[in-house]
């Protein structure tokens, strides 16, 4: 019985020394943890093809696993730092010659004080929002180089995930503390998931500021580009995400007296940009991950805070990740079926 007791004790020590060493470690590696999450969807994404060309096909295991990263940066990277720098360059011409904002700040506060009667867009008001746009993008786009980092993380990553994906697969499953069925089902949903966030909302977004891009155009509205862009970043938060950027440009125009441009403008966002939206997330998300809008939007919350720009890819896989963990634990320890939940 005292032997029994000790070997709790050392049992519940040693946990506890592992347990602080691995906070310690992860406190230290936190600013490359998106890196971690990018590899490991990088790898989920492509695990099927790199094993058929490698085993069926008998590639070279290391360089299939190159090809998929240059792959990858030239399909993911490239378009993103382009857009980035986009950006930047329009940010910085705007906080040297901020005229222009003014103009149209002011332009849209005196339309909706003569629809509504009420100073909706007052001088403090949008001196206090210029301010905090003005601290808040910096930020972002000026993080380089840890977004440098994390993409040098998720390369170096990915390629040790798929020369050795079969072993570290099979020490995965020996040390998850779960029945083999709940094992199964977290791959399988785990793998939807990553499908359906680092795929189907980047993939959503992109066609919603492609579709919002050529609206601007045909109403003549100046730096369209860069506003179809902007629509697509918006387009990550469902349902009010692109409005944020088209309303106040029909207002604006109203402000300018060109009524016509507005009214179409306003029409086909309604119509069409906020359609695609819905229609995507009704049936592209919710066939391929089931991923409910709510989820989404909890997920940018969180993941914008703890991950900065990547929060909008990992932000809502993780919080998808917790809800199925929840559920599995409900099925493996209290004897309930994952059935009855969905």
């Amino acid at each position: 019985m005292l032997s029994d007791y000790n070997n709790r004790i050392r049992q519940v020590a040693f946990l506890l020394i592992v347990t602080a060493l691995a906070a310690l470690v992860f406190k230290q590696l936190y600013s490359f943890f998106p890196g971690f999450l990018g590899a490991l969807t990088l790898y989920i994404l492509c695990r099927k093809y790199y094993f058929y060309l490698t085993e069926e096909r008998k590639w070279n295991k290391s360089l299939t696993a190159i090809l998929f990263m240059v792959l990858f940066m030239a399909c993911i990277v490239a378009p993103v730092y382009f857009a980035v720098q986009m950006i930047f360059q329009k940010v910085e011409t705007v906080m040297k010659n901020p005229e222009q904002v003014n103009q149209a700040t002011e332009a849209i506060s005196n339309q909706l004080r003569e629809w509504t009667g009420q100073d909706l867009l007052s001088k403090e008001a949008t001196a206090d929002l210029r301010k905090k746009a003005a601290s808040f993008i910096p930020g972002i786009l000026n993080s380089s180089a840890t977004m440098l980092g994390n993409l040098l993380m998720i390369l170096f990553l990915a390629f040790f995930m798929f020369k050795n994906g079969r072993v570290m697969e099979g020490k995965l499953e020996h040390f998850i503390p779960l029945r083999p069925k709940n094992i199964d089902l977290l791959a399988e949903e785990t793998c939807g998931m990553v499908r359906a966030n680092a795929l189907g909302i980047p993939l959503i977004s992109v066609i919603q500021g492609l579709v919002a891009l050529l609206g601007y155009w045909v109403v003549g509205i100046e730096d369209f580009v860069l506003l179809g862009l902007v629509t697509g970043l918006f387009a990550f938060f469902p349902v009010i995400g692109t409005a944020l950027i088209w309303l106040p440009l029909v207002i604006f125009l109203f402000s300018k007296g060109e009524s016509g441009k507005a009214i179409g403008l306003a029409a086909y966002s309604v119509v069409v940009i906020g359609n695609i939206d819905y229609l995507a997330r009704i049936t592209f998300l919710q066939k391929v991950g089931n991923v409910h809008p709510v989820i989404t939007i909890l997920g940018l919350i969180a993941g914008l805070k703890l991950f900065g720009f990547w929060g909008f890819i990992f932000g809502p896989l993780l919080v998808s990740y917790v809800l199925l963990l929840v559920r599995i634990y409900k099925s493996e320890f209290s004897g309930g079926r994952l059935a009855d939940d969905r």
